[in-house]
């Protein structure tokens, strides 16, 4: 398979840190909103950045998860987490910067939890529900800790565009395409589909 080329692992290594932080962001913001000391601050980055990686890790069998093995991710992490408690009036300033935040990490965590579950011979059904379930974990974590109903369980397009993001992964990986080709359009896709949907209000339909 094409994904199994040798520099491969180095670029999932790092859709995973960007993932991680990004998404530990999003939690430690959200974590400030609700007015969390420090160490509050920490745990739901923490949960936000690694759930959903380590969802996918239990699930297509790589143990112990790479959170576990890789000091990186808590450092990464607590990085994340502490940018959010004391720099969150600057990161306040952008539009929306939670859901921004948020779409990045979903598109990330979409192509790294597929392109993992393609390499480790994961049919393509199984690796997209692997990859919708690495980037929805974390925020679903996240936002029950703050007794939210998680956004993937809401009438928003959020699911949706990891799905749609996953698909072009395998697209991608069928027809041979470049991993970093790949990785660009499937992030791009997911981030865009998200965005704009919370800019239009675009729902999925709800029973009358």
């Amino acid at each position: 398979m094409n994904w199994m080329a040798a520099d491969y692992s180095s670029l999932l290594w790092w859709l995973d840190m960007t993932g991680t932080y990004v998404f530990g962001l999003s939690g430690g913001m959200l974590a400030v909103r609700r007015q969390l000391d420090l160490f509050g601050v920490i745990v739901l980055a923490t949960a936000a950045a690694t759930a959903g990686g380590a969802i996918r890790d239990m699930a297509i069998g790589d143990q112990p998860a790479a959170v576990l093995r890789d000091p990186s991710y808590l450092v990464v992490t607590l990085i994340a987490g502490l940018t959010a408690f004391f720099f969150h009036r600057l990161i306040e300033r952008a539009s929306k910067p939670v859901v921004l935040l948020d779409a990045l990490g979903l598109g990330t965590f979409t192509v790294a939890g597929t392109q993992k579950a393609l390499i480790f011979g994961l049919p393509p059904a199984s690796a997209c529900m692997i990859g919708v379930l690495t980037a929805v974990g974390g925020g679903v974590v996240r936002d029950l800790l703050v007794t939210e109903i998680p956004r993937v369980l809401r009438e928003e397009i959020y699911a949706i565009a990891a799905i749609i993001g996953a698909g072009l992964v395998i697209l991608g990986d069928h027809l041979g395409w470049p991993p970093l080709i790949t990785t660009a359009a499937a992030v791009s896709a997911t981030f865009t589909i998200r965005t704009l949907s919370v800019h239009l209000g675009l729902r999925i339909p709800r029973a009358p």
